[in-house]
């Protein structure tokens, strides 16, 4: 079996309230060895308490994959970027430094990259992943379009991002204000903004609206 070509995974920056459940029950699913492989981020600690799940976004061209030379990455059918193979990585710590979102993990211990696997055991057979099966806001959702389309009216699914000229699409969508979703997201723009918080900020950017508390 494999993951439901149905089900698709979808993060809502602005539901997260930062009671870290995501975190902890990902530490719980079977295949991590008690290691979270998602981390909560505070946006901007001076001006906002709002936190933001960061997990794999599971790219249809997974750069962590391209740049690993001992190909101990490997992307299943079903579009789901897997953590390194014990067997073949060497640390090198290349899939680190390349990932435009910052996801890959060296446990240094373990001499092993470790990431978000979208809990490959559980919705290989149905489940939900562990962190969106406990996130009491539904930031993380793991369902249909049309599910979450009927639960979040204000906003719209997005799963292209650009990097500078670097242009990812991904398996996991950011929920976006549907009022300015645009067919893509400039990752580099939005970072380059005012703090949030901050008079200069552009509200109109759907990245900084979805990390400020944007939408419905």
């Amino acid at each position: 079996m494999g993951v439901p070509a149905t089900h698709e995974f979808f993060v809502d920056p602005a539901r997260c309230i930062g009671c870290n459940a995501c975190v902890q029950a990902c530490t719980e699913c079977d295949t991590h060895k008690g290691y979270a492989m998602i981390q909560l981020d505070i946006v901007d600690r001076a001006s906002s308490p709002q936190t933001i799940p960061v997990v794999c976004m599971h790219c249809d061209s997974p750069t962590c994959a391209e740049v690993c030379p001992a190909d101990a990455i490997k992307r299943t059918a079903d579009g789901v970027v897997q953590t390194a193979r014990k067997p073949r990585c060497i640390a090198c710590n290349n899939c680190v430094l390349a990932c435009p979102f910052g996801v890959p993990k060296m446990n240094t211990g373990m001499r092993l990259m470790m990431k978000c696997d979208m809990c490959y055991d559980r919705t290989s057979v149905g489940k939900k992943p562990m962190c969106a099966s406990v996130c009491p806001s539904q930031a993380l959702f793991f369902g249909t379009a049309s599910e979450i389309e009927r639960l979040r009216p204000s906003s719209r699914p997005v799963r292209t991002f650009r990097f500078g000229e670097q242009v990812v699409t991904t398996r996991v969508h950011l929920m976006v204000p549907r009022r300015s979703a645009p067919a893509q997201i400039d990752v580099l723009g939005a970072l380059a903004g005012a703090p949030l918080g901050s008079a200069g900020t552009d509200r109109s950017d759907p990245l900084l609206a979805a990390m400020d508390g944007g939408l419905a």
